[in-house]
C-alpha cells in the first residue's frame, strides 16, 4: 500500500528549501503511510515535496514508529495499534516544530488514514486543522490483502490473521486484524465478536454501547474531513470503507454513510461535520494507491497551506513563529 508511482512524475519538481518563518506561512503537514511502507520511502519523500511545492515552506513531518526503516515497516504489519497510537501521541506533542503550531494538518495513506483519525479522536496535541484520507478503511476491512510472493512479513501477518482474527494474540500483535471488521448482516450492526475483541476499530468508530464523548468532540473539530476512494480498488475490500459506507457480502448491497447508525446517532461527530459542509467525499481513479497527480495537487492546495481568515486557529497564529 505505497505511493511509490508518485515518483515519475515528482522528480519533476524542484521544490523550495526554505523553512516557515512567519504566521502566514503555512501549517505544518504530518503524514502516516501505509501497511508495508517505512517513513523513508522514496514516494512519501516526493509527497512531502510536492507539499512544499503547493505551499512553500511546509513544514512535513512522517509518522515512524522507529527511526530505522525497516523496523518502522515492520511495525505497520505487527503490534499494538493502541500503543503505538500513544507513541505517535507522545512524539508529536514533544516536536519542537509540530507543537508549536496553532494547528497541523493531515495526510493518511490507506490504514494510515484512520490511525490519523484514532490521533484526532484520543489525543490532538497539537490539533488537526484538516484530515485527508487516500484508500483508508475507515470503516474496516472484510477481507485479508494477497501477499507478495517473498513479502514474508505480510504473509506471516496474513497467516496468523486467517487463523483466529478474534483470539487476543492475534489482536494484540497483528496490525490489520485490530481494523478487521466483522458485520452482523441481520442488524446491520458489527458482530458480537468484532464487538467484545476488536482492539482498535470498534473503540474509535465508538460502536460499543458506552460511547466516548472526547472522540465525538475532537473529529467534529475538524475543518475539513476529506476522504479519497480509489475507483478501482482491489486491495482494500469493500473499497468503499473508505467513506465509512457498510456493504453486504451477500447482497452487495452499499449503505451509505447518511443510512447508518453511526452517522444517524452521530457517534463519531460525522454528522456535525456534514452538516457544515466539511464532510468531503472524492473519487479518484485507478488501484489502489495509484495516485493521481492532479487530485493529489488539488487537495494540498485546497485542503493545506495557511490558515484562513475565517478559521478558529487564526487567534493562535499570533504568537507563532518558527
Amino acid at each position: 500500500m505505497r505511493p511509490t508511482t508518485l515518483a515519475a512524475f515528482l522528480t519533476l519538481l524542484s521544490p523550495s528549501t526554505a523553512l516557515p518563518t512567519t504566521s502566514s506561512d503555512p501549517l505544518p503537514l504530518v503524514i502516516w503511510h501505509g501497511l508495508g511502507d517505512n517513513y523513508l520511502a522514496e514516494g512519501l519523500q516526493e509527497v512531502g515535496e510536492l507539499a512544499e511545492k503547493v505551499h512553500p515552506g511546509t513544514f512535513v513531518y512522517n509518522v515512524r514508529l522507529d527511526n530505522d526503516a525497516g523496523s518502522d515497516r515492520t511495525a505497520t504489519f505487527f503490534g499494538n495499534v493502541t500503543t503505538q497510537l500513544e507513541q505517535v501521541c507522545e512524539d508529536l506533542a514533544a516536536h519542537p516544530i509540530l507543537s508549536s503550531a496553532p494547528a497541523i494538518d493531515a495526510l493518511g495513506f490507506s490504514q494510515g488514514g484512520q490511525f490519523l483519525r484514532g490521533y484526532i479522536e484520543r489525543c490532538n496535541k497539537p490539533p488537526v486543522r484538516s484530515l485527508v484520507t487516500f484508500g483508508s478503511q475507515h470503516n474496516g476491512i472484510a477481507k485479508f490483502q494477497a501477499c507478495g510472493p517473498t513479502d514474508w512479513l505480510c504473509k506471516g501477518a496474513m497467516g496468523l490473521l486467517r487463523s483466529n482474527a478474534w483470539s487476543g494474540f492475534v489482536q494484540n500483535r497483528v496490525v490489520p486484524a485490530q481494523y478487521y471488521r466483522e458485520l452482523n448482516e441481520s442488524t446491520g450492526l458489527g458482530s458480537d465478536n468484532y464487538l467484545e475483541h476488536s482492539n482498535f476499530l470498534a473503540d474509535i468508530n465508538n460502536e460499543r454501547a458506552l460511547k466516548n464523548e472526547t472522540y465525538k468532540k475532537n473529529l467534529a473539530s475538524l475543518e475539513k474531513f476529506v476522504m479519497f476512494v480509489f475507483a478501482d480498488d482491489t486491495t482494500v475490500i469493500p473499497k468503499e470503507t473508505g467513506w465509512f459506507a457498510e456493504v453486504n457480502a451477500t447482497s452487495e448491497e452499499v449503505t451509505k454513510i447518511q443510512d447508518r447508525t453511526i452517522y444517524k446517532e452521530d457517534w463519531i461527530g460525522l454528522k456535525q461535520l456534514d452538516e457544515k459542509g466539511a464532510l468531503i467525499f472524492k473519487n479518484t481513479p485507478g488501484e489502489h494507491m495509484r495516485l493521481d497527480e492532479d487530485d493529489l495537487e488539488d487537495a494540498f492546495r485546497e485542503y493545506f497551506g495557511p490558515v484562513s481568515k475565517k478559521s478558529v486557529f487564526q487567534e493562535a497564529l499570533v504568537d507563532w513563529e518558527l
